[in-house]
């Protein structure tokens, strides 16, 4: 049995007591020697970790625990580290969905404008970690769920020394709802960008399986945290793939803008609402599991997705999994630097991704690249705080596009944002 020390950088997010509860279940294979709850909102760090504390000793899991705030304190000894931080909090995320709908532009926090600023103020952020990371444990793995996973994933894999794998709950999701239809004993391709990625073949005894799983009707469910308008079946046959929900921006893009200007309340409002319950419920000293509420805060089986993930590489167990990985020859349309979403295989020494064999379909090779493009453009500017980069950026992605509106919405957004943005803001 494997012995790891485990720091969780965000740890008052309300989705930690899942990460406990993945731990806990994965007992046989993983022995927790020590893990350290960091946060700067004490608040959040004291209720959360205490929580996750009682889940630990509840189910008879000696190990240490260190609550901090103190990022080098929580680092020490670290043999994976774990981020899920949210820079701004809830209150950044609310501007983040609503000052875009007042340029008739789609706000959502990991895709278009919203997601772009979610990156700036992120990535500063995410390489002062780093810098503290090679200082502290540079050995240690650093697996990253802060989204935009895929931008925040590009950025350490291209701009540190950390070794890192980003990681979505999207991929399982996705597989698993196949899985209902087929049976477990499938086979797939996946192919993709972090929320922009598609089921491109479902095998089974050798026998193709796509065209008929659409022609029969099947669609793909679409994750609690986003509203369903549907993908059609011409929709689905005209793209000869299943997309992952978040493909939803894009296909059903008018609809989705039409749900935000007429809704009562914004995402972000909604989840304000869920945390303040959750941490009542934390707050109970007699409560020792996570509650079913957590589910409705969108990180279904991300636990599932994050210990499967540590527990492969500490074990070197060598199986499949969906994470964000360097392009290498994976995909001949896109560099190899390139930050992509596919199966692989995962062991001691990382992540490898599976062969994908070639890729014809022209419509997901034009979309991942120009989503790549602004993926990259997104992080140039992050990295220098240049303006005309930013906005680069911003006329590339498919949900933005427009020069004034880009212009105007990028402007107000970045002075919202100013406390968080210091390469913006030098002098």
């Amino acid at each position: 049995m494997k012995e790891i020390n485990v720091a969780v950088i965000g740890s008052g997010s309300t989705y930690c007591p899942e990460l406990i509860d993945g731990f806990l279940k994965r007992q046989d294979s993983l022995k927790i020697k020590k893990i350290s709850f960091m946060d700067i909102d004490e608040r959040k760090r004291t209720i959360v970790g205490n929580l996750c504390i009682r889940m630990l000793k509840a189910a008879g899991l000696d190990c240490e625990t260190v609550l901090t705030d103190d990022l080098d304190k929580a680092l020490e000894g670290a043999d994976f580290v774990i981020t899920q931080i949210r820079v701004g909090k809830l209150p950044a995320r609310y501007l983040d969905e609503t000052i875009p709908n007042k340029y008739g532009l789609i706000g959502q926090e990991t895709t278009g404008i919203g997601g772009f600023f979610k990156a700036q103020r992120t990535i500063p952020v995410m390489k002062h970690i780093c810098e503290r990371i090679e200082a502290v444990c540079p050995d240690a793995w650093l697996i990253n769920f802060t989204n935009p996973s895929g931008i925040i994933t590009e950025f350490v894999l291209n701009h540190t020394n950390v070794k890192c794998i980003g990681l979505c709950n999207v991929p399982i999701d996705m597989i698993d709802d196949i899985k209902e239809d087929v049976g477990d004993d499938m086979e797939y391709t996946y192919v993709g960008l972090n929320h922009l990625s598609w089921m491109t073949s479902v095998r089974k005894n050798g026998e193709e399986l796509i065209d008929k799983l659409i022609g029969e009707g099947f669609t793909p469910k679409v994750m609690a945290n986003i509203k369903d308008d549907g993908f059609t079946i011409e929709n689905l046959k005209s793209i000869h793939a299943i997309p992952s929900s978040y493909l939803q921006y894009y296909y059903c893009r008018q609809a989705k803008l039409d749900h935000q200007l007429s809704g009562d309340k914004c995402r972000a409002q909604e989840c304000m609402e869920i945390e303040e319950q959750l941490l009542e419920m934390y707050s109970d000293e007699g409560l020792y599991v996570k509650p079913a509420l957590l589910d409705k805060r969108g990180g279904h089986k991300y636990s599932l997705v994050a210990v499967n993930l540590i527990d492969a590489i500490a074990n070197d167990i060598n199986d499949i999994q969906v994470v964000n990985i360097k392009n290498g020859d994976t995909l001949p349309f896109l560099k190899p630097d390139d930050v992509i979403e596919v199966a692989c295989t995962i062991g001691k020494n990382g992540a490898v991704a599976v062969p994908v064999g070639d890729v014809t379909n022209r419509h997901i090779i034009g979309l991942m690249r120009t989503v790549k493009d602004y993926e990259n453009l997104t992080v140039e500017a992050a990295v220098t705080g240049c303006d005309e980069i930013a906005l680069n950026a911003l006329l590339l992605h498919p949900l933005v596009g427009d020069w004034e509106k880009a212009y105007k919405c990028f402007n107000e957004m970045k002075q919202a944002h100013k406390d968080y943005l210091p390469q913006y803001f030098k002098d």
